[in-house]
């Protein structure tokens, strides 16, 4: 008879179909119980060497998490470690870990990179450029605040993820629409470009970091347009960014973090100013880039951190590659049949890769927002103008379309 089971348990909170986190490689399933928490579109990046997978209806629900740890380790013992990259379910794993006793980052780590306000209020202590900002409980508190700052303004939700529930007003009429269930923050809109900074920061100082600009914004993505990024190649810009990144990292952390970080960008004044932050890393096509192009993975890098584990050593970035992606919205309300769509690689200027479903696939109402989308591609080249070109010139000429899905398949599904 085989003795009692002394492998460490390992619990992973999972909801992406993509492999955006290559869990088998991070962890050896064998010498591991590697048991997974995962929304029902999550199972399809499960390693097939998993202890066991719960499914639940989401990973950012407490409560439902709470309870397959629960099972989890009734069945495999008590966890040892518990993982959850995705941004929403950052505050869940925090809170499992505190409750099992594990390493990694708890709540009071998390929380600056969370709570917009809160992360807000240290920034603008650190004396870092940041829009004008105050809590919202009403809709008279804007008026009010836009009777000072001047319109437009931009209310989000407190804690969110993918600009859902952002809102430009133009206009007090404007605020009709607007929802105060919860405070909102209101901030000064800021007219110039934004960027993202994406990277590791060792609790002192930048491990590894590379600005990227925003083609179009995350919140028009929202409301329907194409969203890109490239690599920024400019030196001397680079060294801007960085240096507003490093006070920006050390304002809200002194400990090992992944971040994705958002600057308004004003180049000829010499000045980023800071719009948000998370703990995690980048979304889209973010880790694909830096994974196929960079040789370094972010991913894994957060994933050793909530492990308790040192991030590994970026390699020198010696080949000068520079990145871009590009997502296409989805063609109709999800769920939806896709009936057409146009595959991009191959073309000159184009991307090198593409991510798309075939007509008759269905593309899910699913939790991760990036990821299911109308199309996904990602692109390089020698310089920043190079890769906006491809960026662009795919845009333009990508097409799909999608039907919704009838009554009788969204009941069964």
């Amino acid at each position: 008879m085989s003795g009692p089971d002394t492998r460490p348990h390992v619990v992973v909170i999972n909801r992406w179909r993509e492999h955006y986190a290559d869990y088998a490689h991070y962890l050896n399933h064998s010498s591991h119980r590697v048991t997974y928490v995962a929304t029902e579109v999550g199972t399809a990046s499960v390693p097939e060497a998993a202890t066991e997978t719960v499914v639940v209806p989401a990973t950012d629900d407490l409560e439902a998490v709470r309870a397959a740890v629960r099972h989890l380790a009734a069945r495999h013992g008590r966890p040892a470690h518990i993982v959850a990259l995705k941004e929403d379910d950052l505050l869940v794993g925090a809170e499992l870990r505190a409750e099992w006793g594990c390493p990694g980052p708890h709540k009071a780590d998390l929380v600056a990179f969370r709570d917009k306000h809160t992360m807000a209020l240290a920034v603008a202590r650190a004396g870092l450029p940041i829009p004008a900002f105050e809590l919202a409980h009403r809709s008279d508190a804007v008026r009010d605040f836009a009777a000072t700052h001047h319109w437009p303004v931009v209310v989000k939700p407190l804690i969110g993820s993918s600009s859902a529930g952002v809102r430009r007003l133009d206009g007090p009429g404007d605020l009709a629409d607007v929802v105060f269930d919860e405070p909102l923050l209101v901030q000064a809109f800021n007219p110039h470009p934004i960027f993202h900074v994406d990277g590791l920061f060792t609790g002192t100082d930048l491990s590894v970091m590379r600005p990227s600009r925003y083609l179009n914004t995350c919140l028009g993505f929202r409301g329907g347009t194409v969203l890109g990024s490239v690599e920024e190649s400019d030196p001397d810009l680079n060294r801007l960014i960085a240096d507003a990144t490093l006070r920006v990292m050390r304002a809200l952390s002194g400990k090992s973090t992944v971040f994705h970080l958002e600057f308004f960008v004003d180049r000829a004044a010499g000045v980023c100013t800071f719009l948000e932050v998370g703990a995690r890393t980048g979304g889209a096509e973010i880790p694909f880039v830096w994974r196929e192009l960079h040789g370094f993975d972010l991913m894994e890098s957060g994933f050793r951190i909530q492990l308790g584990q040192p991030p590994h050593t970026p390699p020198p970035d010696r080949n000068r590659i520079v990145g871009g992606w590009l997502l296409a919205p989805a063609p109709a309300q999800r769920p939806c049949r896709i009936t057409e769509v146009t595959s991009m690689t191959g073309r000159n200027p184009g991307p090198y890769a593409e991510a798309l479903l075939r007509a008759g696939e269905v593309l899910p109402e699913a939790d991760s927002y990036y990821e299911h989308v109308g199309g996904r591609f990602r692109f390089r080249g020698r310089s920043t103008a190079e890769v906006e070109a491809a960026v662009r010139a795919t845009a333009a000429d990508f097409r799909v379309a999608a039907e919704p899905l009838r009554p009788a398949e969204l009941v069964g599904g």
